[in-house]
């Protein structure tokens, strides 16, 4: 008697990750263009984000998996430049919000 293969029935796969990736930072890419100061682009980068990570759970809830973890993942990228963009101003201006 054999034992049973299991397997995924909705693998990831590295081509949907990166469409997911690449759709992903071209909708954030969008949104920071939108912006013309530091916290335009802050509160841009988040709007955009937040959406993107909306639309990753839905994709990893009735769609493809592999596209929501590229979009999950060029959401964290992009959530990640914003902070580290106002700590880099916080440090030049030496004005620190505690």
């Amino acid at each position: 008697m054999t034992r049973p293969t299991l397997r995924e029935p909705h693998p990831v796969r590295a081509g949907a990750v990166l469409c997911g990736a690449l759709a992903g930072a071209a909708w954030l890419l969008t949104f920071a263009l939108l912006s013309v100061t530091l916290r335009g682009y802050l509160s841009w980068t988040l709007l955009g984000g937040g959406l993107a990570w909306f639309a990753a759970l839905m994709l990893s809830r009735r769609g493809d998996r592999g596209v929501a973890v590229g979009l999950a993942a060029a959401t964290g990228v992009a959530w990640t430049v914003a902070t580290l963009s106002v700590l880099a101003e916080w440090v030049r201006l030496g004005v620190w919000p505690v």
